[in-house]
């Protein structure tokens, strides 16, 4: 449901009607950016993600690239934000590190090759959203989505938005966590 040129997905409001591309700014309640982003004042007291027959319950992660890991992760820890763990997601040939951090509900990947050091700036890159049931979302999204396989994550699955249907910015549609019961 869009109101305003907005929407609300876990408790965050995702506006619809900035000018520029994909992703443009972002801001943090309660928290500084780490300065590797735009980053704007003044979001609204949260709100309850909408029912929406495409399924999305919640984000569940942002994805950011970088031309400096090591800088842009140095950014989010001075700002407070304490890295949860790193992943190499790369090969030989195109080493690629994944840094992970958590704010609030969502996860924030950074995305870089560990050996740059660019000047070049940090971006916004792709974006997550957890589903109720991903089938039931594959059958609404229709040919819009691609094949469904398995995620990163054991024991979900994640399918991708098409480009060609006119997305500037990467999205996957995910299946909800699995939860395993605690053990003695």
């Amino acid at each position: 449901m869009i109101e305003d040129g907005a929407t609300w997905i876990s408790g965050i409001c995702h506006r619809l009607d900035a000018e520029g591309r994909g992703i443009v700014s972002w801001s943090l309640r309660g928290a500084g950016g780490p300065g590797e982003l735009p980053c704007h004042d003044g979001e609204p007291d949260p709100r309850p993600t909408p029912l929406h027959p495409n399924g999305v319950v919640a984000v569940d992660h942002l994805v950011i690239a970088t031309p400096d890991l090591r800088r842009t992760v140095a950014a989010f820890e001075r700002a407070g934000i304490a890295l949860r763990r790193t992943r190499n997601a790369g090969t030989p040939e195109r080493p690629t590190m994944q840094a992970f951090f958590r704010l609030g509900q969502v996860i924030v990947e950074v995305v870089g090759d560990p050996r740059r050091t660019d000047s070049g700036q940090a971006r916004f890159y792709g974006l997550a959203f957890t589903v109720t049931d991903i089938e039931a979302t594959a059958a609404y999204l229709g040919p819009r989505l691609r094949p469904t396989k398995p995620a990163v994550q054991p024991g979900r699955l994640i399918a991708t938005l098409d480009w060609s249907v006119g997305s500037q910015l990467p999205m996957a549609f995910m299946s909800r966590p699995t939860r395993t019961p605690a053990g003695p």
